[in-house]
């Protein structure tokens, strides 16, 4: 049974559901040695202990069909997403101001990316959307894909987008394979998708040498709601469950009885689940419902935990958000739309990293460069400036090479 809390046990919940990298760390900071010492042969020796990994070389031809029904679902998913991904990229702007500077900047592709495709329990086609899409929205050339065990989508889709790489390979030789470079993978400039556990520690030591989007924990969800259909929250609850033992889903309410309703709907709705194996322990260890006072202190109990999704039933609430990877307004706005079709990305912020960045965007896979261009009056207008800061600092031949310049 999901549990019903008050705030002070919700409290107890997240202090629970607080983890530490470090172990994983320490068992994957060899493997990733190992692969920049031995490149191919480290990579292969890993895929084939922890994947049973038979072949010659990770690569994998870039083909696959897809079936007319999928195919068509694809289309207008990749639609939306490339759709919405075009209104995130920056602009290239320059201004040009009364004292004769010439200030903007230029917005560049990376020149590579690489997508971490999850394939162990549930293999995610969707991920594949989602990752490789902005990418080639911001005009990265090279799209290399990792998935240790790619099903017929994910290759029927890799196929569609025209992926230009395509590697079977896993976990933290994967990431290590593509942070450095081995003779059969090439070295990319970024790396994003989720990953278990070890592919998190993974991404979370090399940040730094390779790009990555973000250090990702299990998946949850926090629903805001004084009022609603309790199947509908049910359903929502156990779609976010369902994923893994340590995905985390939470209602926050105002209504002790809508909070009954929903803990008899979670247990209804199980029994006929084909995922109740995965989902009833993930309702159970990590589930709840919380009551508060207050949508107020519903609001701010939400910021604190700074959720991977958070839906509000009540969009007025949206104001006083600080904190979420990506927000689901009103009753008709199911996470699982922005799971696949919506338009917004997926790979998303967890463990509270939504404190600190959103989820996924085109912008990730661009460099914004500024450009400054000063005429001989715009230096000269600046020049007192420059030096007098420049000496402060110790710095003369920064104030020299403005004075130089005969006309300043």
């Amino acid at each position: 049974m999901i549990k019903i809390v008050d705030r002070e046990g919700a409290r107890t919940l997240a202090a629970q559901r607080s983890r530490s990298l470090a172990q994983a760390e320490d068992e994957v900071a060899p493997i990733l040695a190992d692969v920049r010492a031995r490149g191919d042969r480290a990579l292969l020796e890993y895929a084939r202990k922890f994947d049973g990994f038979e072949a010659e070389t990770v690569r994998i031809p870039v083909r696959g069909a897809l079936d007319p029904s999928i195919e068509h679902a694809v289309e207008i998913a990749a639609g939306n997403i490339r759709g919405y991904a075009r209104t995130q990229l920056p602009r290239e702007t320059f201004v040009e101001t009364a004292d004769g500077r010439r200030l903007g900047q230029i917005v560049r592709p990376l020149d590579s990316m690489g997508a971490y495709i999850p394939a162990g329990r549930y293999p995610l086609p969707s991920t594949l959307l989602m990752t490789v899409i902005p990418a080639q929205v911001a005009g990265v050339a090279t799209t290399c894909v990792a998935c240790p065990h790619p099903s017929a989508e994910i290759l029927g889709i890799a196929a569609w987008l025209g992926v230009t790489d395509l590697f079977q390979m896993g976990g933290a030789q994967a990431i290590a394979a593509l942070a450095f470079g081995t003779e059969t993978v090439p070295k990319v400039a970024r790396i994003v998708g989720p990953g278990n556990i070890y592919v998190a520690a993974a991404k979370k030591l090399l940040a730094g040498e390779v790009g990555i989007d973000f250090v990702a924990g299990p998946t949850e969800i926090v629903i805001i709601a004084s009022d609603g259909n309790p199947a509908w929250l049910a359903a929502d609850l156990l779609a976010q469950a369902e994923h893994d033992f340590d995905a985390s889903a939470i209602l926050i309410t105002t209504s002790r009885t809508l909070a009954k309703a929903v803990a008899e709907e979670v247990e209804r709705q199980l029994a006929t689940l084909a995922t109740a194996k995965i989902a009833q322990v993930s309702i159970s260890h990590n589930g709840a419902i919380i009551v508060v006072d207050s949508l107020e202190e519903g609001v701010e109990m939400a910021n604190e935990l700074a959720p991977e999704h958070l839906a509000l039933h009540d969009a007025s609430l949206l104001a006083k958000i600080r904190h979420a990877g990506s927000v689901f307004l009103g009753e008709y706005s199911p996470e699982a739309a922005g799971d696949y079709a919506s338009g917004p990305n997926h790979v998303l912020p967890t463990s509270g990293a939504a404190r600190l960045r959103g989820g996924l965007s085109a912008a990730d896979f661009v460099k914004v460069i500024s450009v400054q261009e000063l005429s001989r009056e715009g230096l000269a207008e600046l020049a007192p400036a420059i030096t007098t800061l420049a000496r402060a600092e110790g710095l003369e031949a920064h104030a020299r090479s403005v004075e130089i310049r005969a006309d300043v």
